[in-house]
């Protein structure tokens, strides 16, 4: 990696710090949305950093589908003893049954609408102001129109066609009473840059982001790893595939590339040859071609 591009991280480094340090300074109970996927580990790491050597002084948010990947939940579960972080969970099982929301049901069925419901839920219990995400705008086009602090309504909706002017890293944080806010900081890398920095900074993640062998089903074009969460068609067979996963989810809906990548170096450099982005493999996202946009609205991460 050249000095210039250990610039451009350090730069990126250096404003998404910043923002976070505008959430502890701007709101009153601040999280981070953790889905134990890389750029929510990301995140975390430059928590840890914008504090050190303090304690990370938000409480991680992780919304519980019940159909997590396991080494997410171990992931996690490690992460949160290792920093003494606190954990607030928002559990998607509960919210179906006490009838708040129904359970889909058929072959395409999947826990990952229903997220809304939970995570809306945790954010008005907890009276949380400030939920931080690891959103990129270069992941999905509804993503791209986020700003840093992004308005949510007293019903935690999203209007992309309302959003606040954010210049000379000025970020406005006046809401009223039962609004929030999600606040990206990492809005500005990319999927490329994230790999770098993971890299530089030698964070570990979960297994799944490495290439290994798993039984998978191919569905629509997309591999999805094979559990008991997937309901097959007839036609449907259960088969053994060298995969890793750019992106990481509900197991119903998380897409994997086929790869023999098994450490930063290799990754980087694939990613760097791919022709298309890491949530194209996305199920959720297949499902309208403003699906996205769509669930953000209704309060989505």
């Amino acid at each position: 990696m050249n000095t210039n591009y250990f610039d451009h991280l350090s730069e990126l480094e250096s404003e998404a710090i910043f923002v976070i340090r505008e959430v502890y300074s701007e709101f009153e109970n601040p999280v981070i949305l953790f889905s134990g996927g890389k750029d929510s580990i990301l995140l975390t790491h430059l928590a840890k950093k914008a504090f050190y050597p303090a304690k990370i002084p938000f409480p991680l948010v992780h919304i519980d589908t019940g159909h997590n990947f396991p080494e997410t939940i171990n992931f996690r579960d490690s992460l949160v003893n290792k920093f003494n972080l606190n954990l607030i969970i928002g559990d998607v099982q509960k919210s179906i049954d006490e009838g708040i929301v129904k359970e889909e049901n058929g072959i395409n069925a999947s826990r990952n609408y229903l997220q809304i419901s939970s995570l809306i839920e945790t954010i008005e219990k907890n009276n949380i102001d400030g939920a931080m995400g690891g959103g990129r705008r270069d992941e999905e086009k509804s993503r791209a129109k986020e700003r840093f602090f992004s308005h949510r309504n007293e019903f935690s909706q999203w209007d992309p066609k309302n959003q606040r002017p954010e210049l000379w890293n000025l970020f406005n944080g006046k809401k009223n009473f039962g609004e929030h806010f999600r606040i990206f900081p990492i809005s500005n890398w990319t999927e490329l840059d994230v790999w770098r920095y993971l890299k530089k900074e030698k964070i570990n993640l979960p297994s799944l982001y490495f290439s290994h062998k798993r039984k998978c089903v191919v569905r629509k074009n997309t591999i999805l790893s094979y559990s008991k969460f997937i309901t097959l068609s007839i036609n449907e067979k259960i088969i053994e595939k060298e995969i890793r996963f750019r992106t990481c989810g509900d197991m119903t809906i998380t897409g994997a590339v086929e790869s023999k990548a098994t450490n930063y170096d290799e990754i980087i450099k694939e990613i760097s040859m791919s022709k298309y982005t890491e949530r194209g493999n996305r199920a959720d996202d297949k499902r309208g071609d403003s699906a996205m946009e769509d669930r953000k609205k209704e309060g989505y991460f």
